[in-house]
C-alpha cells in the first residue's frame, strides 16, 4: 500500500536532504590559512576594498591620527627633563634619541592596508618595552626555568633584592601585574622616586608601610626593571639575545631594533658581564624599534602567539596575559592593557587589547576583526578616537579573507 502522498513526499525529501548534506560538506572549499608576512620587507599589501574596508573612512582615520601628533619637542632627552627628569633621582642614565613624525600602520587579515609617517624609522618605544620583558618571562616559564608563576622570586634571585620580610612574599605574578609594592633601590633609583604622590609630603611618603603583595596596583618602573633583572638571573644570558632568538627572528623582524639598559646596569653572571635591560624609557634606554617591527610583534599577539605553523609564545601565556588583574581589571601582564567593560576603547569589542607606552606608542589588537592598529607619537587621549575611526571603516561581516 502506498503511503499517504504528503507524508511520503516529506519523508522522501528528508532522506534526500540528509543524503546530500555530506556531499555538500565535502564540496565546500577548505578555509584559507591566515596570511603572515615573510621576513623583512616581504609584507604583502591589500587595498582597503580588498579586505572589506572603506577607503574614504580609513583616510579619515589617518588624517585624524596625523592631526593628533604629540605636541612639544621631538628631542626626547629634553622632554625627559621637562617631565620625569624633575622627579627625585630623575637624571637620565640610559640613551635617548630624538623621535620622528607621527607614524602608523593598519594591518587587516595580516596584510598592510595603510601606513604613514616613517614606519621604518627606529625610535624609542617607552613602556611598550614592558611587553617584551613579560614575553621573556613567559618563554622562561614555558621552558621550565620558572616552575610556577606563584613561586616566590627569592627562590630564583639570591642577590639580596628579595631578602626583606615584605619582598620575600613577592611572586612572579606580582611583578608581572605590578602589584608587588616592592621597596628598594635598583640602578640608583629608589622605588619611591618614580611618580611620588603630589598630594603628600615626600618625607611622609618615605615612611609609608608597604602593602601586602597582590593587594594594590602601582605602575612603577623601578619594579619593572626588577622583573627584567630577575629574568636575566633565570635565563643567565642577556634578554635581547633571548628575544631575538625565540621571537624577533622567527617572526621575520629586521635587525635594526635595539634593547638598551643603563650605563650602571651591568652585572657579572657566570664570569661574564651582562647588561640588565630596562622596561621602558623612564630614565632613558628601553626598546628602540621601528613601527614595522612593532607591527610584527602586535600581529603575533593578535594571533595569540602563533606565527604561521609555529607557536612562538605559548597560547596559555597569552591567556594569562589577557586575564584581568583583580585590583586593576584594565591591566593584565605588563604591558597588556585590556578593554575591560570597553573602558579603554569604547568602540571596540571587549576582548580588544593594546600594548601601550608613553609618546604615545601603541599597538592595538582587535581580534574580532583580525585587525591591528599601530600608532606612534599620537596624543594618548586620541588613541581611542583613532581606533574608533579605523573600526568605522571596517565593513560589516568583513572579518575574513581578502580578494
Amino acid at each position: 500500500m502506498i503511503p499517504h502522498r504528503p507524508f511520503f513526499v516529506a519523508t522522501l525529501a528528508t532522506v534526500m536532504a540528509a543524503s546530500a548534506a555530506p556531499a555538500q560538506q565535502r564540496a565546500r572549499p577548505p578555509a584559507a590559512a591566515p596570511y603572515y608576512p615573510g621576513a623583512g620587507d616581504d609584507w604583502e599589501r591589500r587595498t582597503p576594498a580588498q579586505v572589506g574596508m572603506d577607503a574614504r573612512l580609513l583616510d579619515d582615520a589617518i588624517a585624524f591620527a596625523k592631526a593628533s601628533e604629540t605636541p612639544g619637542t621631538r628631542d626626547l632627552e629634553e622632554a625627559h627633563y621637562l617631565s620625569f627628569g624633575r622627579e627625585p633621582h630623575g637624571e637620565g642614565i640610559g640613551p635617548f634619541r630624538a623621535r620622528g613624525e607621527q607614524t602608523g600602520i593598519v594591518v587587516k587579515n595580516g596584510y598592510i592596508v595603510a601606513e604613514w609617517g616613517e614606519p621604518h624609522r627606529v625610535d624609542m618605544t617607552f613602556s611598550v618595552t614592558k611587553s617584551f620583558v613579560s614575553t621573556t618571562v613567559g618563554l622562561a616559564w614555558e621552558r621550565g626555568l620558572i616552575r610556577n608563576l606563584n613561586d616566590k622570586v627569592k627562590d630564583y634571585v639570591t642577590t639580596g633584592e628579595f631578602d626583606s620580610e615584605h619582598a620575600a612574599k613577592i611572586t612572579w605574578d606580582h611583578l608581572l601585574r605590578q602589584t608587588s609594592d616592592w621597596g628598594g633601590t635598583l640602578w640608583g633609583k629608589p622605588d619611591w622616586a618614580d611618580r611620588p604622590p603630589a598630594d603628600q609630603p615626600l618625607a611622609d611618603y618615605l615612611k609609608r608601610v608597604h602593602n601586602e603583595p597582590g593587594t594594590t596596583y602601582e605602575y612603577n618602573d623601578v619594579r619593572v626593571n626588577l622583573l627584567a633583572y630577575s629574568a636575566l638571573h633565570v635565563w643567565r644570558r642577556p634578554l635581547p639575545q633571548v628575544l631575538r632568538e625565540y621571537v624577533m627572528d622567527p617572526i621575520g623582524a629586521s635587525n635594526t631594533w635595539r634593547w638598551h639598559g643603563y650605563e650602571n646596569s651591568w652585572v657579572l653572571l657566570d664570569g661574564q658581564m651582562m647588561q640588565s635591560v630596562s622596561g621602558g624609557g623612564h630614565w632613558g634606554g628601553g626598546m628602540f624599534i621601528s613601527a614595522r617591527d612593532q607591527a610584527r610583534f602586535g600581529l603575533l599577539t593578535l594571533r595569540r602567539g602563533k606565527w604561521k605553523d609555529k607557536q612562538i609564545i605559548p597560547e596559555e601565556w597569552v591567556k594569562l596575559a589577557l586575564t584581568p588583574t583583580p585590583v586593576q581589571p584594565g591591566y593584565g601582564f605588563m604591558n597588556w592593557f585590556l578593554n575591560t567593560e570597553r573602558r579603554m576603547l569604547p568602540a571596540a569589542p571587549e576582548n580588544s587589547f593594546c600594548h601601550r607606552g608613553a609618546g604615545a606608542n601603541v599597538m592595538c589588537a582587535i581580534p574580532d576583526h583580525d585587525l591591528l592598529v599601530v600608532a606612534r607619537w599620537i596624543q594618548a587621549d586620541k588613541v581611542a578616537g583613532l581606533v574608533e575611526r579605523v573600526l568605522a571603516s571596517v565593513a560589516p561581516r568583513a572579518e575574513t579573507g581578502s580578494r
